[in-house]
């Protein structure tokens, strides 16, 4: 896949229209995520938090499970913003836990937008774990 053709104005949109559904009451940090698929579906999430934090959902997980409840593949370009209060919406990059998400459902050529530019799931996540590494 090829930077040009990434549909990033689209993937913001929805990340940011995500980012404001988000129910963020104790950490007061929202976070949106869009990402396209393989097969052209625009899936996007926020973060759900909980009273037990364990139990929160960040917005790349609930962006991945609206992929599955939407026909399932593979995650082709993706984009995440997140607003701490009322302050500035910005481009944020995953955290550790959602990268490994992210590794798990990409496509063979993911690319994600970030504040220092466009990335490979392999930039981003180095020496990842994956499937190929557990012997079934």
């Amino acid at each position: 896949m090829e930077n040009n053709t990434a549909p990033w104005p689209q993937l913001e949109a929805a990340a940011a229209a995500a980012l404001s559904t988000a129910y963020a009451p104790y950490s007061k940090f929202r976070v949106g995520a869009a990402a396209q698929t393989t097969d052209g579906r625009i899936v996007s999430g926020c973060n759900i938090e909980n009273a037990a934090y364990g139990v929160t959902l960040c917005a790349e997980c609930a962006m991945v499970g609206e992929m599955f409840a939407t026909g399932g593949g593979q995650l082709a370009y993706f984009v995440c913003f997140g607003q701490l209060e009322a302050g500035k919406v910005e481009l944020i990059t995953p955290c550790g836990r959602c990268r490994q998400l992210l590794f798990e459902h990409r496509g063979a050529d993911m690319l994600i937008k970030t504040d220092t530019g466009i990335l490979t799931m392999e930039q981003l996540l180095p020496y990842a774990f994956g499937p190929n590494d557990i012997a079934l």
